[in-house]
């Protein structure tokens, strides 16, 4: 057998999800026994044999992601309910496996799966949607690329012509559901209590509840990082149309038209960018995702 061939063979069973019981499946998609199938490309030794030793390694995987799912998603899991968000990530990861080096780029594809599988969110599709958005968007806050910011001084005189970008690691969104408050009161009630402790439980129900009352909301939100926090600072329509704006490439002259109606806080907007680091000169900044 060639590597590459015994490579795919294991990694096609490490990958198969495991029984309800967290073990290995007993028999192949084709029907032919686990057994004999681990039997042919592993070695057994003087305490495992090799369908035990195979099973380690398929536990580890999906133990491992389904914690990084749990980490990086808990807005959602509080939405949909533990039990749910089990059987959704579970199925997420076994349609959309890891193709990175990284577990950070796991839930890179939760958005359009979850799009394409509403059934998982059951009746909360665009609550589910929305803080999927939003804790994907706080993933590449916490670690996205930054460039050299503009300071102050470079924006005393803003012609009309001039260009210039936002950072990489903002993502700007437009949210119908404030999905923002609920992602800090988890955070808090985690901070406060530690994570399993059943003072979160109560906290985390307490603001779903509240959350599921309430009627959509259009928001828009700047997911950005401020000394290696991640922050979420809600926008005014035309603050965020003219962010949107300027990532585009569109010049100052052409994006201030946009936000003519709020012309009086201008000012106060660009002084806040900067203070924030939020603006780099054309060229440099990217999105995130």
């Amino acid at each position: 057998m060639r590597l590459m061939e015994l490579q795919r063979r294991m990694a096609a069973h490490v990958m198969r999800p495991l029984t309800r019981a967290e073990n290995i499946a007993p028999r192949t998609p084709d029907g032919k026994s686990m057994r004999r199938e681990a039997a042919e490309f592993i070695k057994p030794n003087d305490r495992l044999k090799s369908i035990e030793r195979l099973q380690i390694y398929n536990r580890q995987y999906w133990y491992r992601l389904l914690d990084s799912m749990y980490e990086d998603f808990p807005g959602l899991c509080a939405i949909v309910g533990q039990r749910a968000f089990h059987r959704l990530a579970t199925a997420y990861i076994a349609d959309c496996p890891s193709r990175s080096f990284t577990a950070r780029d796991l839930g890179s594809r939760l958005e359009d799966w979850l799009r394409s599988n509403p059934s998982y969110a059951s009746k909360r599709l665009d609550l589910a949607l929305d803080m999927v958005r939003l804790e994907w968007a706080h993933i590449g806050a916490w670690d996205g690329a930054a460039e050299k910011a503009l300071e102050p001084q470079d924006l005393l005189e803003l012609g009309p012509g001039l260009r210039m970008a936002l950072q990489p690691y903002i993502t700007l969104l437009k949210l119908s559901y404030p999905v923002d408050d609920l992602r800090v009161q988890l955070s808090r009630a985690e901070e406060d209590h530690g994570t399993a402790s059943n003072a979160v439980r109560a906290r985390t129900h307490r603001a779903v509840s509240r959350t599921r009352r309430l009627q959509p909301q259009e928001l828009y939100v700047a997911v950005h990082r401020v000394d290696f926090t991640v922050y979420y600072r809600r926008l005014d329509r035309e603050e965020f149309l003219l962010l949107e704006a300027l990532r585009a490439g569109r010049t100052i002259g052409s994006a201030v038209r946009i936000a003519a109606a709020a012309e009086e806080k201008l000012e106060t907007w660009f002084a806040t960018w900067a203070e924030l680091s939020w603006l780099c000169p054309h060229g440099k900044g990217r999105r995130c995702r």
